[in-house]
């Protein structure tokens, strides 16, 4: 078998690729280790300063990041878990299972997709204030904890990588469906769950559109949140602003330093199972 080798051009072209995306964060991080003055300076500075270390208090201080890097931990993993457990089993449902109006339920799903989330914030706003969830974080999770996105991405995936004799083995043996879905979906969907889990943990990080209206920034802050009040005054401190922004930045990438490797084999393993 011909094992193939990159060139020299194939590296640089990465270098390249690498260096784009790493720009800024690296930006990010200079920005808040200089002060205002600094930046509003003509040319920009392109070399850390030595206001890293006080621009973290002071956004650590200001933005109650303390609390809202918790709020926010427990927000988006809560919803990366139950997306992750509610689409698997819907998309086990839809590709696997024959029932009246599966189709139609498929495409009724899949259609909620074209309705800009903006329309429902005024009738999920007064429910949510009926409910007296007002400024709780549980007004942020509920309405997000199953998507379409998901059930659809995981269907496509098991219809592909589940076969249907394996089901059909497992319930020849005596399975119940719980037993069917722990021992013989889960560790099919395994690759698909992690590549799912990720993105929603990063998309429930990073919202702000849905928490700004439902939570506040002395209550329970999320830390897209938060960082709405740094910076504040007749001229923002943009320094400050940096900082708030690389102190939220940090876990997801703590993340990805963490499970990168794990999920990069999920994507390869579902690739080949494909």
């Amino acid at each position: 078998m011909r094992s193939l080798r990159a060139g020299r051009f194939t590296y640089v072209v990465l270098a390249l690729f690498t260096a784009g995306s790493l720009f800024p964060l690296v930006w990010t991080a200079i920005a808040a280790s200089r002060s205002n003055t600094r930046l509003a300076q003509t040319p920009p500075p392109f070399w850390f300063g030595g206001n890293l270390g006080h621009n973290l208090r002071v956004a650590w201080t200001d933005a109650n990041m303390g609390t809202a890097l918790l709020n926010t931990v427990i927000v988006a993993g809560t919803v990366a878990a139950g997306t992750v457990f509610f689409s698997t089993l819907a998309g086990f449902a839809f590709a696997k299972l024959r029932f009246r109006g599966s189709r139609g339920l498929l495409a009724l799903v899949v259609g909620t997709m074209l309705i800009p989330p903006q329309l429902s914030v005024v009738p999920l706003y007064m429910l949510i204030a009926k409910l007296s969830w007002t400024d709780r974080l549980q007004a942020v999770i509920l309405p997000t904890l199953v998507g379409a996105f998901g059930v659809f991405f995981m269907r496509q995936y098991l219809v592909h990588a589940l076969p249907m004799e394996l089901v059909e083995a497992a319930r020849t043996d005596g399975a119940s469906s719980l037993r069917v879905l722990w021992h013989v979906v889960f560790p099919a969907a395994r690759p698909a769950m992690a590549v799912l889990g990720m993105l929603t943990f990063v998309m429930a990080w990073n919202d702000f559109f849905w928490p700004i209206v439902a939570l506040t920034q002395n209550g329970s802050p999320t830390v897209q949140v938060a960082l709405t009040g740094l910076g504040r005054g007749y001229i923002p401190d943009q320094s400050v602003i940096m900082a708030g922004a690389l102190l939220g930045t940090l876990p997801l990438l703590l993340v990805f330093l963490v499970f990168g490797r794990q999920i990069v084999g999920g994507i390869m393993q579902g690739a080949v199972k494909g």
